[in-house]
């Protein structure tokens, strides 16, 4: 009864807390409509959101983060972050064979876009509406988000394209080189010789990251649900992987696993994500079913706008946050 009434509870302040990112996100669609942003726009406004704004708000949260000074907290972010992409990779795998896919019809290319959450785009404002003025668990979100990336484009690329061969170039990217500068900084203690004036350039930059992010979120979400044509088995195979299966998995390594608490509030918030956008890039150039990628992504965005908010406030009051 106690349980209940802390998820009631939960559920309210997530869902009020969600409200602006689904807001902002459904601003995307109307934009463009009104075409203010419009589809020859999109590629310069991701590559200015992964390239500029992302690394700053990066650099403006992990630097002077002093929960990144323990090298256990960050060995411990990545490798979850990379160990439950894998996992859930293969759980889609499992899944899919299930259901009766079969090489040709989109097994691989379904394993890797169900086994891969929304890491980012809707994951770090919900993180900072759940979780306001908490910066030390944004930066162990980012060190996480660094594990996810490199199992993204290992085990990812070479799950889509069948080749086991991954690229160093493939590693060479905003986000993961702000983060991999900002540890360093943080654990030599170079941080604290980073002047005001760049810190504050880093944060005013960053401000920008979110709500560009999410209308291009709303953006890509509109031009896919166009274009695709449903099949039950992607489509609920990926709700019951990516927003079922996936998450009891993950709320069950925040709840039993020795954890510090900032990971565990990351991990209920990557629990609840819908399936992440990428993975339909990476079949379109790794030779995998774009159009199964695309059915994984807007089922279970549409699906997670109901079950978001019940996941996020049943981890936090199951977890113990």
């Amino acid at each position: 009864m106690l349980l209940k009434l802390h998820v009631m509870e939960h559920t309210i302040l997530v869902l009020m807390a969600a409200l602006p990112v689904y807001l902002i996100v459904a601003l995307g669609p109307l934009l463009r409509k009104a075409k203010a942003l419009t589809p020859e726009m999109d590629k310069g406004v991701m590559s200015m959101a992964v390239h500029l704004f992302y690394p700053c708000l990066i650099l403006d949260k992990m630097l002077g983060a002093d929960i990144l000074r323990d090298a256990g907290v960050v060995f411990s972010s990545a490798g979850i972050g990379f160990s439950v992409i894998v996992l859930a990779m293969g759980l889609a795998f499992v899944i899919a064979r299930l259901l009766g896919f079969e090489k040709g019809s989109g097994l691989r290319t379904f394993s890797a876009s169900s086994g891969v959450q929304n890491y980012g785009f809707i994951a770090i404002p919900l993180m900072v509406y759940v979780f306001p003025d908490d910066d030390a668990a944004l930066a162990v979100l980012f060190t996480h988000n660094l594990g996810v990336e490199l199992a993204l484009w290992t085990v990812g690329i070479m799950l889509i394209s069948g080749n086991r061969n991954a690229s160093w170039r493939s590693f060479i990217k905003g986000p993961i080189i702000a983060v991999l500068l900002g540890l360093l900084l943080v654990q030599t203690g170079l941080d604290h010789f980073i002047p005001e004036v760049a810190r504050r350039v880093f944060a005013m930059l960053g401000v920008c990251a979110v709500p560009v992010s999410l209308l291009l979120v709303g953006t890509t979400m509109y031009d896919l649900a166009r274009d695709v044509r449903f099949d039950w088995k992607v489509s609920t195979g990926g709700v019951l992987v990516r927003l079922v299966m996936v998450p009891v998995v993950i709320l069950c390594l925040a709840k039993f696993l020795p954890l510090a608490q900032e990971l565990r509030q990351v991990l209920v918030i990557q629990a609840a994500m819908p399936a992440g956008v990428f993975p339909i890039v990476l079949s379109r150039h790794y030779g995998g079913r774009a159009d199964v990628a695309m059915q994984v992504v807007v089922a279970t965005s549409l699906v997670s706008l109901l079950t978001m908010p019940l996941i996020v406030s049943f981890g936090m009051a199951w977890v113990g946050l």
